[in-house]
């Protein structure tokens, strides 16, 4: 069984405690994980807070700081296909998508390598003869970043490159479901010639994460995750008055008028929401479909989505992996369970298949008479659509604006001038 650790002040170290993570493809153990206490916590935000003061780091150009994240951008494509591994094995994200968005992990670091050296002041005119105004960029200091699981690499990547391309420091805290690959990005940022202390990556729950947004030294928190968390991340960096910048949740829809080429609908719907096995933020999770050809879409819909191949998240083949954890399959049985009663119809899937791992299947529920049914309003990773109709196209506007959710949206329709007030009106 493999073990990981925790990256704080450049060395790596265990964890008060660790917990075995599980592989999503078979359900059993497969390597231990350091879980961060909140004295963990602590002296990664102190590591971070002494580099941000030293001479190494603040004494660093911004061309050097560019440098240096250039060789790492370096580092994590040569690495590429390690951490697709990882991230496949630990979390059940399929190879090919994981393999895809590496890729563009590599660039953003590249893209935020550009940035460092074009931070600019200004001066600015005021009017008072004999005073001038000068506008001076500074690092804020400390930055907790927080990622959830489902894309880490890719959602660190745009926390920690303009940290680190502003010369601020960086304490990230991975998930405790999957971190694996954060935790091996972790080694492979030690050999990109940082200053120790400049990231430092810890990965646990609550107890952590709340001494991570509570702490006294860090500026700023930027979270990606629920709304709920995010509520809780608000209430403690407003103790510290830190800034804060949130990604949170979505219940995406996707909207198709009866003038939409069918066929290229069903398959962007199908690729919407089953694609990443359901577990995206911005997932077509809401099917918004004209009255008159519901029944025509759903049919194809249903075909389509059966069709899909499911299989081990190892195999480029394979379309719909499982799920992450057993919470989560759980989680989508009881909301399809009260979608259900709620009035809800269930078109295809549903149930779980035989075998071992967190498997679930396309689903797809017609809520069309059921408006109150919890998975048209409630966001959870999974490849379950909500199927709902419309008549016209303020209806189709309301229904696309009622959850509390943003994000994404999609709109089918050959009418272009119809496409635009959408964009507006959602």
């Amino acid at each position: 069984m493999q073990t990981f650790q925790q990256y704080i002040g450049g060395a790596f170290e265990d964890a008060g405690e660790t917990f075995a993570s599980l592989d999503p493809a078979t359900g059993k153990a497969w390597a231990r994980m350091p879980s961060a206490s909140a004295a963990d916590a602590d002296r990664a935000v102190r590591a971070a807070e002494a580099a941000f003061f030293s001479p190494e780091w603040a004494g660093m150009t911004a061309t050097q700081r560019g440098k240096l994240l250039m060789r790492l951008a370096d580092l994590v494509a040569e690495n590429a296909p390690r951490l697709a591994e990882l991230e496949t094995r630990d979390t059940g994200k399929i190879i090919r998508e994981t393999s895809a968005q590496i890729a563009y992990v590599a660039e953003y670091y590249r893209y935020y390598a550009g940035l460092a050296d074009k931070i600019e002041g200004a001066h600015l005119p005021i009017d008072k003869p004999d005073m001038e105004v000068w506008l001076r960029r500074e690092p804020v200091g400390v930055v907790a970043a927080i990622v959830p699981w489902n894309s880490q690499l890719f959602l660190s990547a745009v926390k920690i490159g303009p940290a680190l391309a502003a010369g601020c420091t960086v304490v990230l805290k991975a998930s405790e479901d999957g971190p694996a690959p954060m935790l091996e990005f972790a080694r492979i940022f030690d050999q990109a010639g940082f200053p120790p202390g400049v990231l430092n990556v810890i990965t646990g729950g609550p107890e952590a994460g709340a001494a991570l947004t509570r702490h006294a030294s860090v500026a700023h928190v930027a979270f990606t995750g629920g709304p709920e968390t995010a509520r809780h991340i608000v209430r403690n960096s407003a103790e510290n008055l830190a800034s804060t910048s949130l990604e949170l949740g979505g219940k995406s829809p996707f909207i198709v008028f009866d003038d939409a080429d069918l066929e290229s609908a069903v398959n962007a719907q199908v690729s919407g929401i089953f694609a990443a096995t359901g577990q995206s933020c911005v997932a077509g999770s809401r099917l918004v479909i004209q009255r008159g050809i519901k029944d025509a879409f759903l049919k194809r819909l249903k075909e389509k989505a059966e069709a899909v191949v499911i299989g081990a998240p190892d195999d480029m083949a394979t379309e719909v992996g499982p799920l992450c954890t057993l919470r989560q399959r759980d989680h989508a049985l009881r909301l399809i369970a009260a979608s259900v009663e709620a009035g809800a119809k269930l078109i295809t899937g549903g149930t779980v298949p035989e075998g071992e791992g967190f498997y679930f299947p396309p689903t797809v529920l017609d809520c069309s008479d059921a408006p109150g049914a919890p998975c048209l309003s409630t966001e959870f990773f999974g490849p379950v659509l909500s199927v709902v109709e419309f008549g016209t196209e303020a209806e189709a506007v309301e229904i696309a604006n009622s959850t509390a959710f943003g994000l994404a949206s999609g709109v089918f329709t050959r009418n272009l001038t119809r496409a635009h007030r959408m964009i507006r009106g959602i």
